[in-house]
């Protein structure tokens, strides 16, 4: 049996407007096996970007639990959350969040600094095919390029999990191709859990199993009998 590594119970999240509650979540229910890629799809306002940043230990829920691993996140103390995101998590979002006066190669050594077991930061952009691009700004490099920064910063420290929030949302439909090739190269040779968040469902194709949001609850699940290769998804 694949080992469970996250696992969301009865998870909701509301948020106050003045006399206004709003229902981000209503219910959710969601395990991740260790090694797993789920995509989660659905529009905007959805649920979506709210429940990954409630297991990434960003936010809080409002009530349920979320536990990775032995971790049980609805009861950390914020300076625990910290400490998770720091040893578990990588992120990655739709815009880079580099820093514009270092290097590719210093944005990525900048993680190694409080990683407890980290990649050489020379690696992590070889693996995602920057080997030539260390010593160049960000200012120097492609929006495809920069999101491979960004996710050699996200894997130098060796995560568990990786949650990418539409991390092709930027890019256009070839350099969208490159980075997905990234994302699953990490996660086959690191068996790295992934959690990736888009409104392409063509990507759906390329996970093991996928996840549809509607109105804060999970209307849908499936599993991918057969997983394509990010170059042969139709966008």
């Amino acid at each position: 049996m694949a080992e469970a590594l996250f696992q969301v119970d009865n998870v909701t999240k509301t948020y106050r407007t003045g006399d206004v509650e709003v229902w981000a979540l209503r219910g959710v229910d969601l395990t991740l096996e260790r090694g797993e890629m789920a995509v989660l799809l659905g529009p905007s306002g959805s649920g979506k970007s709210t429940l990954l940043n409630i297991m990434g230990g960003l936010d809080r829920a409002t009530s349920g639990t979320v536990r990775c691993a032995d971790h049980e996140l609805t009861r950390f103390s914020e300076r625990q959350l910290t400490q998770f995101r720091r040893d578990h998590i990588g992120f990655v979002f739709q815009f880079y969040n580099l820093i514009p006066s270092l290097t590719a190669y210093e944005n990525v050594a900048l993680v190694t600094e409080i990683s407890a077991n980290p990649m050489d930061p020379g690696e992590a952009l070889e693996m995602v095919g920057l080997k030539d691009r260390m010593d160049h700004f960000p200012a120097q490099l492609s929006g495809g390029e920069q999101q491979r920064v960004a996710i050699a910063r996200a894997i130098v420290k060796r995560p568990d999990v990786l949650l990418c929030d539409e991390p092709t949302g930027a890019l256009d439909s070839k350099t969208g191709v490159l980075v997905l090739d990234v994302l699953c190269r990490v996660n086959a040779e690191f068996n790295t859990t992934m959690g990736i968040i888009t409104h392409n469902a063509a990507i759906r194709q390329i996970a093991h199993r996928v996840f549809s949001f509607r109105d804060g609850r999970i209307e849908e699940s499936s599993t991918n009998a057969v997983r394509l290769p990010p170059s042969a998804v139709s966008w």
